[in-house]
C-alpha cells in the first residue's frame, strides 16, 4: 500500500513539473482583414524565441515553427470555412554560422533565405504576414466568424515528458461586404 502511495506521489510530481514547464508567456497576436476579396490573416508569436529555441538552434537541430490557421463559423458545432498551414523551417549551419530559412504554405515551399542575422531569423520564425484563408465569396453577409491560430514548435522540448508545446490564440470578426 505504502509502495503505491509513493509511486502515486512521483507520478503527480513529475505530472505537475511537466505541466509547469508547458505553460508560457508567450502570446499570440492576429490581425485578420478582407483584400482583394479574400480572408488573410497577420499573426506574431511574441517571446517565442527565447533561449531555449536559440540553444536548439545553436546546436545544429532543426527547428520549426508550424502555424495551422482556421476560418470557422461560431455555433452548435463550428463549421470551418478556410484552412492553411504555414512553417518556418531553421537549419543552422554550424560551420558556416548561417541560418537556412524555409518557408512553406500548406506543404509547398514560398521561400528559403539564407542569413547570418539573429533578427531576421527571429522575424522569419514568429511573424507571418497576409496569409490567405479562404475566399469571401464562402462567407455570409453580416455573419460572425472566427479566425484560430494553434502554434506548435520543434524540437520538442521544455517538457520533462517530451509534450509538444501549443499555443493557441482565435479573434472574432464580422464580415460586412
Amino acid at each position: 500500500m505504502l509502495v503505491m502511495i509513493r509511486r502515486s506521489c512521483v507520478w503527480s510530481v513529475l505530472l505537475l513539473l511537466a505541466v509547469a514547464t508547458v505553460r508560457s508567456e508567450e502570446t499570440l497576436r492576429i490581425n485578420p482583414f478582407i483584400t482583394d476579396n479574400r480572408v488573410v490573416v497577420s499573426f506574431e508569436l511574441n517571446d517565442a524565441y527565447n533561449d531555449a529555441v536559440r540553444e536548439a538552434i545553436a546546436s545544429g537541430l532543426r527547428t520549426t515553427f508550424t502555424y495551422q490557421l482556421e476560418l470557422r463559423t461560431p455555433g452548435w458545432i463550428d463549421r470551418t470555412v478556410g484552412t492553411a498551414i504555414v512553417a518556418t523551417t531553421d537549419q543552422y549551419d554550424n560551420l558556416t554560422r548561417r541560418h537556412t530559412l524555409t518557408r512553406t504554405v500548406d506543404g509547398r515551399v514560398e521561400d528559403v533565405l539564407v542569413t547570418e542575422d539573429d533578427a531576421v531569423v527571429k522575424t522569419l520564425l514568429t511573424k507571418w504576414s497576409r496569409v490567405p484563408v479562404a475566399d469571401t465569396a464562402r462567407l455570409d453577409a453580416t455573419r460572425d466568424y472566427y479566425v484560430r491560430v494553434t502554434t506548435r514548435t520543434r524540437p520538442l522540448g521544455g517538457s520533462l515528458l517530451g509534450l509538444t508545446k501549443t499555443i493557441t490564440g482565435q479573434v472574432k470578426f464580422t464580415f460586412i461586404p
